[in-house]
């Protein structure tokens, strides 16, 4: 059994972590959370934290919830485990009705997966398979956009417009295209006027489907707001564009809503609030609160015929897709959702959130404060009147070699992060009120004055 003092040095040697450069805990402890409570966290010595980042975009109810824990052990001692390969399962059939039910338009079929990523994987073979059995087998590119993140398996990599997370691992799965994001701060034109950027980034969408032969493409996928980069919402009509554009040269919309579903932007689902339907949603992180993992791709009955008629099969699955604890959790934690009102709770504080953020702008290394829901960025510049970003090794010393430390030193775990432009990101819990966003302005405040000195 390890020890509290010796769990730091056996993860350094044992526990190989992601996304994380390793060499950097060579002379520095392994930052080790224990606890959970609410929407704060404490590391193995007892300090806390604010969880400004709901873990990673995961714990919409909140750390400490019993009543989670408590579905996830009565349904283990029930059926721990069993396949939904051609058989099912009371909870897996319990969760996939509910989430049709409130999926929008005719979204009732649910595909269950372990992850994200494994659900956008899930989405481009299905767009692929779906084009074959309908006449187009030449249908099978898709169209995503620059600086976003769609998850690490090969296929969800092609679609991540972040070249140097694909760099290592190329090549990648062939015929994936990149087109501009809604990032008005840093817009080409139309900076001033959203309405006509959001035509231009849609009609970019267009553009490229032409470019590339609309018997080409098979899907265009978007998140409803574009994490990397730090949290793009779309201009107003920028969906309603798309959805034209995909209709009109039958390209499936595919909403990546593996971050905006369960209430991160105040809707259960993300495209309900920016008005648009999409063909599939693939969703994951907040579905269980992060108690267990689980993901879906949300299907239209449309595109869901072929394989309900007929000998055609989806030769696809995952041994732990659907599993009966992760949708026993998710079950609960809708009745949680429920019962709490917690979509209306962000709907109700994002103004007051945001406004809190945007105090910040009084500081001279803070650019741009952006989002929607209970999803921010903060993006730094060392000039705002010319918006000039910072250099590579700026971002290097500034971003990495101290705001990540100086801020989770200063009690708030966040993001600090550079793909795309220097960005902070915050997405706390859905049950943060006033005193949490306080909380959070306070301490960015402290350390990012400190950080200006540093430039």
């Amino acid at each position: 059994m390890t020890h509290n003092k010796d769990l730091s040095g056996t993860a350094r040697d044992h526990l190989w972590m992601h996304f994380t450069r390793m060499s950097s805990y060579e002379k520095a402890p392994v930052p080790t959370i224990a606890r959970g409570e609410g929407t704060h966290i404490y590391d193995t010595d007892g300090k806390r934290y604010l969880d400004g980042l709901a873990g990673l975009f995961v714990v919409q109810a909140g750390h400490g919830r019993a009543e989670l824990a408590e579905a996830a052990h009565k349904q283990a001692q029930e059926l721990a485990f069993f396949p939904i390969w051609s058989y099912a399962h009371p909870k897996a059939v319990e969760l996939a009705e509910r989430l049709a039910h409130h999926a929008p338009g005719d979204l009732n079929k649910v595909f269950f997966t372990t992850g994200g990523g494994e659900a956008v994987e899930t989405a481009w073979k299905l767009a692929k398979q779906f084009h074959k059995l309908t006449g187009n087998p030449g249908k099978y590119k898709v169209v995503s956009r620059n600086v976003a993140y769609h998850g690490t398996p090969h296929g969800a990599l092609s679609i991540t417009g972040l070249p140097g997370l694909k760099a290592p691992f190329e090549p990648l799965v062939p015929g994936a295209h990149k087109v501009p994001n809604t990032n008005i701060y840093r817009a080409p034109a139309h900076g001033d006027d959203p309405v006509a950027f959001g035509r231009w980034a849609a009609d970019q969408i267009e553009q490229q489907i032409l470019f590339e032969g609309p018997e080409t493409v098979a899907a265009v996928f978007l998140e409803p707001v574009q994490n990397a980069g730090g949290c793009f919402p779309p201009p107003p009509g920028y969906f309603q564009r798309v959805r034209e554009i995909c209709d009109q040269y039958d390209v499936l919309l595919v909403s990546d809503e593996v971050i905006c579903a369960f209430g991160r932007l105040g809707t259960l689902f993300g495209c309900d609030k920016f008005g648009y339907v999409p063909d599939i949603i693939t969703c994951a992180k907040g579905m269980t609160s992060g108690y267990s993992p689980i993901g879906a791709a949300i299907v239209s009955d449309r595109l869901a015929e072929p394989f309900w008629k007929g000998d055609d099969t989806f030769l696809h699955g995952y041994t732990f897709g659907g599993h009966p604890v992760s949708a026993a959790v998710a079950l609960a934690n809708l009745d949680i959702f429920e019962r709490e009102g917690l979509n209306q709770h962000v709907l109700d504080n994002e103004s007051a959130f945001l406004e809190t953020l945007r105090r910040l702008l009084d500081l001279p290394i803070v650019g741009d404060v952006r989002g929607n829901g209970f999803f921010y960025g903060i993006e730094l510049v060392k000039d705002k009147a010319t918006k000039e970003t910072f250099t590579e090794e700026e971002s290097e010393r500034i971003l990495y070699g101290f705001l990540s430390k100086a801020l989770f030193e200063a009690g708030l775990y966040c993001r600090a992060d550079d793909r795309g432009d220097p960005v902070i990101q915050l997405a706390p819990p859905l049950i943060a009120d006033q005193s949490v966003f306080d909380e959070a302005e306070g301490i960015l405040r402290g350390v990012l004055t400190e950080a200006w000195t540093k430039l």
